[in-house]
C-alpha cells in the first residue's frame, strides 16, 4: 500500500488521519470517469446569456413553493439577491458568508434575516457546469427541493445559456497537500495541480453501516460528469426521515418539509426503503448513487465557496460531511493555503 500524501495537517490528529487513510486506500474503486483535457472548463470567465428559473416545494416550508432564478451578474462572482428584503446587499456566495455547516450550509450577510439555506446543492454548479458570475433571486430563505436533486437547476443554468466573458478564468489551488481529519475517522486532503493543469480530480469514498457499504469513486470533472451526479439525492436513514417528519418539525434545521420518498434515498440496514435512481445501479441491490450526491452535490459545493477562482488540483475525500469540508475551506483562507495558477 502506498504512503499516504498528508502533506501539512491543519486539524485533527496524524494517527487517527493515517488510520483512516489505510482504509479509504483499502476501499476498491466503484466507478472512475476521467479525462485527458486538462482545462475541460476553458480559459475565459463566463456568466449568463438570459435569466431562467426554478420552481419547487419548500425545503423547510412546505406550503410555499419557493423559486429561485438564474441571472448574469455584472459583478465577478456568485451573488443572493433576497428580493423580499429591504435595504440589504446581495450575499456573495464565499467562504467568508458561512453562518453554520452543521446540517447544511447556510450562507448569511448584514441582516440575520438575509440568508439561505441547504445552499450546497445551488452553488456547486458553479463549478460543476464552470459558470463563473451569476445573480440568484429568491424571495425567501428556504430553496426549491426537487425529486431529480439538481438536475432541475442544471436545466434552468442551461436555458438561460453559459456565455464567456472579455475575462480570463483565474484558477486556484493549493500551494502545498493539505490534509483536515475529524474525529469520526474522517478526513479530505487536497493536493496542488501539477502546472498547467486545470483538471479537478475527486477520489471519494464513503462508508455506511446500512446498504450503501463502502463506495469509491475516481472522477474528474467536467459538464458532463457533473450532470451525471447532479442526478443523485440526498441520501437518509429509515430513523432520519422519520425524525424528519416528527419530533423534527419542532426545530428549524431538522424540520425538511420537503423531503419526500421521492425526492430522498432512504435506506435501511439491509435495503433501500426508496427506489434508488437506475442510473446508479450496481447491481445485487446496490447504487452508487449517495456517493455520487456526497461527491458533485456536497464536497463541490464546499470547494465552491473558495472565491478566488476555480480550484484545480486533487481532492481525496473519506467519510467526511459539510462541517469538515467547511472547515477546510476557511483554514485555506486563514492560513493563506491557496495560490493563483499562471
Amino acid at each position: 500500500m502506498p504512503e499516504p500524501i498528508i502533506g501539512r495537517l491543519v486539524a485533527g490528529e496524524e494517527a487517527q488521519v493515517r488510520r483512516a487513510y489505510e482504509r479509504f486506500e483499502a476501499q476498491p474503486v466503484t466507478d472512475r470517469r476521467q479525462t485527458e483535457d486538462r482545462c475541460p472548463y476553458g480559459e475565459r470567465a463566463t456568466t449568463l446569456g438570459g435569466t431562467a428559473s426554478a420552481e419547487g416545494v419548500g425545503t423547510f416550508e412546505r406550503k410555499r413553493r419557493p423559486v429561485l432564478t438564474f441571472g448574469p451578474s455584472a459583478i465577478p462572482g456568485w451573488w443572493i439577491h433576497r428580493s423580499d428584503l429591504k435595504e440589504q446587499l446581495d450575499v456573495k456566495v464565499s467562504i467568508r458568508n458561512v453562518w453554520t455547516s452543521a446540517r447544511n450550509i447556510v450562507l448569511r450577510a448584514g441582516s440575520p434575516h438575509n440568508y439561505l439555506r441547504m445552499v450546497e446543492h445551488i452553488v456547486a454548479l458553479r463549478l460543476g457546469l464552470g459558470v463563473d458570475d451569476v445573480r440568484l433571486a429568491i424571495a425567501g430563505g428556504d430553496p426549491p427541493l426537487f425529486d431529480r436533486s439538481s438536475l432541475d437547476l442544471v436545466e434552468a443554468i442551461q436555458k438561460a445559456g453559459i456565455v464567456q466573458t472579455d475575462r480570463p478564468a483565474r484558477y486556484v489551488t493549493v500551494r502545498e497537500p493539505v490534509t483536515i481529519g475529524g474525529a469520526r475517522g474522517d478526513f479530505v486532503t487536497l493536493l496542488p495541480a501539477a502546472p498547467g493543469d486545470r483538471r479537478l480530480r475527486m477520489d471519494v469514498a464513503i462508508a455506511w453501516d446500512t446498504v450503501i457499504g463502502q463506495q469509491r469513486i475516481q472522477v474528474d470533472l467536467t459538464p458532463e460528469t457533473f450532470a451525471y451526479g447532479a442526478g443523485a439525492r440526498t441520501n437518509a436513514t429509515q430513523t432520519q426521515y422519520l425524525l424528519a417528519k416528527t419530533v423534527g418539525k419542532l426545530f428549524a434545521e431538522t424540520r425538511n418539509m420537503g423531503y419526500t420518498k421521492d425526492s430522498i434515498l432512504i435506506h435501511g440496514k439491509r435495503g433501500f426503503i426508496t427506489a434508488p435512481r437506475p442510473e446508479f445501479d450496481l447491481g445485487d441491490g446496490k447504487s452508487a448513487e449517495p456517493v455520487w450526491h456526497r461527491a458533485m452535490l456536497d464536497l463541490l459545493a464546499a470547494i465552491a465557496l473558495l472565491d478566488r477562482g476555480r480550484f484545480a488540483g486533487t481532492v481525496k475525500s473519506y467519510r467526511a460531511g459539510h462541517t469538515l469540508d467547511v472547515r477546510l475551506m476557511t483554514l485555506l483562507y486563514m492560513l493563506d493555503l491557496l495560490e493563483p495558477m499562471p
